[in-house]
């Protein structure tokens, strides 16, 4: 079944600056239908780093599955190939998810 855009994963997410990845929460920004057209997934990085500007605060941790507070970082987006996914973790809720989608959008 293709995961659900604003679901949670942990996965290995590609750094931007060198050829390495780090274990971390995502969310996934891509509809159910480019998983099943094309195999991938499109994620944002979750993190628990200081806030820059056009983060998106994650308001209900527990949902999201999260244990600390975190940020969507929409300006670090990654293609992944679903067999990558570590685990599901939760999932967003909808204005967060809607907010974030907001921010991507933006930018494109």
């Amino acid at each position: 079944m293709p995961f659900a855009q604003g679901e949670v994963l942990v996965l290995p997410f590609p750094y931007t600056d060198r050829l390495a990845e780090k274990r971390r929460p995502a969310v996934v920004v891509s509809k159910p239908a480019l998983e099943r057209a094309h195999g991938l997934v499109w994620v944002a990085m979750i993190t628990s780093g200081t806030a820059r500007k056009n983060d998106v605060a994650v308001s209900d941790l527990a949902r999201a599955g999260l244990t600390v507070a975190s940020v969507v970082r929409p300006a670090k987006l990654a293609t992944i190939e679903p067999h990558r996914v570590l685990r599901a973790a939760g999932k967003l809720n909808k204005s967060d998810l809607a907010e974030t989608l907001e921010v991507i959008a933006h930018f494109l």
